[in-house]
Formats: structure tokens, C-alpha cells, sequence
């Protein structure tokens, strides 16, 4: 019987091996040291905010891997030996393979700091992230303030969790508004707003230089490029995510940033495979990024991986973009491509509720006028209706006219979509 054994228990190797389940016999096993069993790593900050327990975020019994003949392992893997086809584990056994997935997510970036691996001074990504934000920072008498580094999702995240048990935050971002790399200005410039709504003490245009230790060799204070001194007891380090693949340098597979995949998921090695936030793609699909740390692009990459390995060979395709997020009290999502200054021969047109929480922004093309991509900010849209409109390449005046039937908010919700057609059609964006 064929062994596939897959390296990580997160939602694109716990995806492929139900997959694969459901579509062969083969005996599968999946390694980790995390936790013991698949858990959803986007509840962590609720857990953490008191919203759930932590045996909430597993989707699954926990008698669901025997039932399913999917064999846990719960331990380290030291190294990799392709030409023998073996996994070695820090317990000291080896674990024999004919086919290996590659699933081993991410780790949160370090750029060199001086005291970045002091006592207190973390990432969010994994469950003994939690584990040890619960010690560094379980409330506001241990932990004064917290110093929060990068202005992405997970910073955001995180600074809504210190508030969430009253620990004064103070937030350093390097750019002249909350993840205006990403967002236009307009949109970056109200979430730094809606941010600082709630208490919290966000710096722009701010870096950190040194994190400086108490004589216990815990964290006491962040020091600023532009020279000011932060006391503070903790320090959540959010300038984004890289692969975790380290484990891998000797093993001749070709690494560069990630793990070096072709269309069909497959390394420079035959039979080893790779998915989610460690592969990179040899040749991105589109606009998209050859890495892609994204929840549900792990999960589609499982899905087509078990395909492949179960006999009907599939090419990554992700189709269109979408992401979504939550700014504290302002949920954001994303459908086709926006980009922070719109691309030669693209325009913006933005549109923002005077509450300072609801906003669109959409990016088309002006001489075809073809819709390429939009950004919401406090209105539910359904994913299907914008996946459709941008397949057909509707036209932005197309959109524009038909958001009230993309709505997915409950009829008691105020829609704005009329105050965003009359800005439109008062807008220089409108066709001549």
C-alpha cells in the first residue's frame, strides 16, 4: 500500500490527507509537533480574548483520524532524506515514505533586531505563540504595555487582543497609514483612524531599532529609530511571515524564499510535494504572489494535490483574488485586484460613508472601463457574485450599478448602495 506522509497538521495538509481519504485507500500519516490535532489557526485570538476554549477550534472529534485511518504523529522533524525516502524525528525514530507533502506553514520574520529573542517578545502564528502570550501578557499587572512591530493582519489582530484585557498598546508601523503598502491611502488613512478609535497609541512612519532586557533577561522597554524609549513588557513582532523550511537546507530540494514548486505542486525532488504558506511557486498564477500565506490557498492546495496524487493529475489554478479581514470593529474584504496606486492605465474610484467605517474602493481599467478589482469596508459582499463579474469582465459602470444584488447583509442593515451610485455618477469615473 502506498505511504503518503505529510509534514504538518495545519488546513493544507490536514486538507490533502482528507482528500486523499476520501478518494483512495492509500495509508496516510501526518507529522507534527504543534499540536496534536488540526485546529483552526484563525481562532486563536478568540481564544485568547475569552471567546472560546481552545478545544473549540478544533473542527473535528478527536476519534475522526482512527475513523479515517489517517495516523497522527505528534513530533519534530529533524530532517529530510529524499534519496532514501525517509523522515527523521527528534524522538529518534524514522518514518519511511513513498510520496512526501511538505505542509509546514510559517514562522513570523525576525530582520535582525538586537533583543529580538528576549523573554516576551513573540510572533502570532502558532499555538505555543498563545501558550506563551498567556504568560508574557495575561493582563494589565504583568504586562504595562505592549510594543507592537509591522503593520499587517496579525498586528491588527493582536492589538485588538491586548485590548481585549485592557493592556495599553502602543503600535509602531513604518507607513504613513495602517498597511498603505496594500490599501490605497484613502482606506489606509480610515483604518489608522478607526485603530486609534479604540485606544490604541498607533505610530506612523515609526521603526523600531533595539529591544533593551531587564537583568531577568526579559523585555523592559523598545527603543525607536527615531530615539524614543517605550517601557514596555511585551513586544509582538508582526512585519510578516516567512516559511518555515530551515529543517530542509541538506536535503536537495530547491529552497529560494519557500520551497521551490511547479504547477502541480511537485519540488525539484520526484514524489516530494509542497502546499501552502512554505511552497513558492516556480510560475505564479497571474498577479499572484509566489508564496501565498493565505488560509483558504492552503486549503484549495490540498484539494488539488489529492487529486494529483490519487490518479488525476491537477494544476494549481486558484482562480480570481479574495482575501478578507477584520479591523477591529470594520470587516474588510477583497475580490480581483486593488493595489495601492492604481496601475498604468487603471484608476480608483473611492467611496466612503460619512461614519468613517464603511468605505469602496474600485480599480478599473480606463480605457475598456473593465472592472479589475474592489476593496469593501463594513459591508458583507458574496463571494460568488464578484468571482462571476469578474470572469465575464463586467465593466466598473456595470458594478457599479448592480452592488445592491452583490450585498450579502441582512435586510435590517442600511445598504448604501444608492449613495455610492449618485457619488459615482457625479464622479468624473462616469463613462463620457
Amino acid at each position: 500500500m502506498e505511504h503518503i506522509v505529510i509534514i504538518g497538521n495545519g488546513i493544507a495538509g490536514v486538507t490533502a490527507a482528507r482528500h486523499i481519504r476520501k478518494l483512495s485507500d492509500k495509508r496516510i500519516t501526518i507529522i507534527s509537533a504543534e499540536s496534536e490535532f488540526f485546529f483552526s489557526r484563525t481562532a486563536l485570538m478568540y481564544v485568547y480574548m475569552g471567546h472560546m476554549k481552545f478545544e473549540h477550534t478544533q473542527p473535528y472529534e478527536n476519534d475522526f483520524w482512527a475513523k479515517n485511518r489517517i495516523e497522527l504523529v505528534h513530533d519534530y522533524v529533524h530532517t529530510v532524506e529524499t534519496d532514501a525516502k525517509k523522515v527523521h524525528l527528534n524522538s529518534g525514530r524514522d518514518i519511511m515514505y513513498d510520496k512526501l507533502i511538505l505542509a509546514t506553514g510559517s514562522i513570523s520574520n525576525k530582520f535582525g533586531w538586537p533583543g529580538q529573542d528576549l523573554e516576551g517578545v513573540q510572533g502570532l502564528v502558532s499555538r505555543q505563540d498563545l501558550e506563551q502570550l498567556e504568560i508574557s501578557a495575561p493582563n494589565n499587572k504583568v504586562c504595562k504595555r505592549a510594543v507592537i512591530i509591522g503593520g499587517g493582519l496579525i498586528g491588527v489582530e493582536l492589538a485588538e487582543m491586548m485590548a481585549s484585557r485592557q493592556i495599553p498598546v502602543t503600535f509602531l508601523i513604518r507607513e504613513k497609514g495602517f498597511w498603505s503598502g496594500v490599501l490605497p491611502m484613502s482606506n489606509a488613512e480610515m483604518i489608522s483612524r478607526h485603530v486609534r478609535s479604540h485606544h490604541i497609541d498607533l505610530r506612523e512612519e515609526e521603526e523600531m531599532a533595539e529591544i533593551i532586557a531587564d537583568d531577568a533577561g526579559k523585555v523592559k522597554a523598545v527603543i525607536t529609530k527615531k530615539g524614543e524609549t517605550i517601557p514596555c513588557g511585551f513586544v509582538g513582532l508582526c512585519a510578516g511571515v516567512r516559511p518555515r523550511i530551515s529543517f530542509l537546507e541538506n536535503s536537495g530540494i530547491e529552497l529560494q524564499r519557500g520551497i521551490m514548486v511547479d504547477r502541480h505542486l511537485e519540488t525539484s525532488v520526484k514524489d516530494v510535494y509542497a502546499i501552502g504558506d512554505c511552497a513558492q511557486q516556480r510560475d505564479p498564477v497571474g498577479e499572484r504572489k509566489p508564496i501565498e500565506a493565505v488560509w483558504y490557498t492552503g486549503r484549495m492546495m490540498g484539494e488539488a494535490l489529492a487529486q494529483t496524487l490519487c490518479g488525476n493529475p491537477t494544476e494549481w489554478n486558484p482562480g480570481h483574488w479574495f482575501n478578507s479581514a477584520k479591523f477591529f470593529d470594520i470587516e474588510y474584504q477583497t475580490y480581483g485586484w486593488v493595489w495601492s496606486k492604481p496601475k498604468e492605465g487603471h484608476d480608483h474610484f473611492h467611496w466612503q460613508h460619512a461614519d468613517n467605517k464603511r468605505a469602496v474602493t474600485i480599480e478599473y481599467d480606463l480605457g475598456t472601463r473593465k472592472f479589475i478589482g474592489i476593496n469593501t469596508f463594513g459591508i458583507r459582499m458574496k463571494h460568488q457574485v464578484f468571482d462571476q463579474w469578474l470572469t465575464e469582465s463586467k465593466t466598473v459602470d456595470e458594478v457599479v450599478a448592480n452592488l445592491n444584488k452583490a450585498c450579502f447583509n441582512p435586510e435590517f442593515f442600511k445598504r448604501p448602495f444608492q449613495e455610492i451610485k449618485q457619488a459615482f455618477s457625479s464622479s468624473q469615473h462616469v463613462k463620457a
